[in-house]
């Protein structure tokens, strides 16, 4: 076994692999990963068995002595093919330790991939960090629903979405990226006192790149839009990014209701809708008010996990 450190001559492989990988997801291909290279030192790494076949890639970067399991991403460990076995992983964690020593490397900081996102079990990675002692030091947690599941809405949900029927708000995919994010912006500014970890222009590029997987959803009232959400939609599963409600769309149910359109209609047949997390401070942290309403919809828990591999 080998492993090779990615370059772009590696990118048709290593999009062809991300497809068709038990655990993948299209912010894995190189045209997403690569939006942000200028804020992160690529340290993407490919594993190849002795007969020369890819069996699995991490997405990574590096800062000074520590790989992480890319920071640009919400998520994300080893990518496997199907034939990964438990036994296969303790090997490719041993000779990755091996190299990563070699590279300078003292510590690995690894984000796991959730189970939902798992096209098929693919979790032999959370044996090999407990195997070598891997310490958990983070946990996020997130919000799904079953969608075949049909769990009953809270009323406070329900009647949001009565009163945004009433008002006559329609809902609709729109290409109107710079009213939507400059509703985002002010909300995350003055609730928050942050900003998009996107910008506009970096948004609208990774949508053009990607049409069929990122797409914003809105209520609008004579025009105007009041809400809505950016939507990451992956082969099972889609993934709510960026939730935004103005002044005058919290008054009438806007986001409700452009969740309800989603859960019922848009994307009924998909597995599984993840809010995403509800956290601060490294998970330390619950937003109470922000998970509530994702609740509320029916919604369960699900964790996202750091661990750390000390490299002595």
């Amino acid at each position: 076994m080998k492993i090779v450190k990615y370059r772009e001559e590696y990118q048709m492989e290593w999009d062809s692999f991300v497809k068709n990988s038990k655990n993948g997801h299209f912010f894995f291909q190189r045209d997403y990963m690569e939006y942000h290279a200028d804020r992160f030192c690529d340290f993407s790494l490919l594993f190849f068995n002795d007969l020369e076949n890819l069996i699995a890639i991490l997405p990574a970067n590096r800062e000074e002595d520590v790989v992480y399991s890319h920071q640009g991403l919400t998520f994300g460990g080893f990518l496997v093919n199907e034939k990964m076995k438990a036994e296969t992983m303790l090997e490719i964690f041993e000779i990755l330790k091996d190299y990563l020593r070699k590279e300078g490397i003292h510590k690995l900081v690894y984000k796991c991939i959730p189970y939902i996102y798992h096209r098929l079990p693919s979790e032999e990675d959370l044996y090999a960090l407990f195997y070598n002692n891997a310490r958990l030091v983070r946990r996020d947690v997130s919000s799904a629903i079953l969608l075949e599941s049909k769990v009953k809405y809270q009323l406070q949900r329900q009647r949001a979405i009565k009163k945004a029927i009433r008002n006559g708000l329609e809902f609709g995919r729109s290409d109107d990226f710079e009213s939507y994010w400059t509703i985002l912006e002010d909300i995350l500014r003055t609730q928050h006192d942050t900003k998009p970890v996107h910008s506009l222009d970096e948004i609208k590029r990774l949508a053009g790149l990607f049409p069929d997987n990122i797409k914003l959803f809105v209520a609008k009232k004579n025009g105007k839009i009041l809400g809505g959400t950016l939507i990451f939609e992956n082969e099972k599963i889609v993934h709510t990014q960026y939730l935004a409600n103005s002044s005058e769309g919290k008054k009438i149910g806007a986001l409700d209701f452009v969740i309800d359109h989603l859960i019922n209609k848009v994307y009924k047949d998909k597995k599984y809708l993840d809010f995403g997390m509800s956290n601060e401070k490294k998970g330390r942290y619950l937003n109470l008010g922000l998970i509530s309403q994702k609740e509320g919809f029916g919604a369960g828990s699900v964790v996202y996990d750091f661990y750390e591999l000390d490299l002595p």
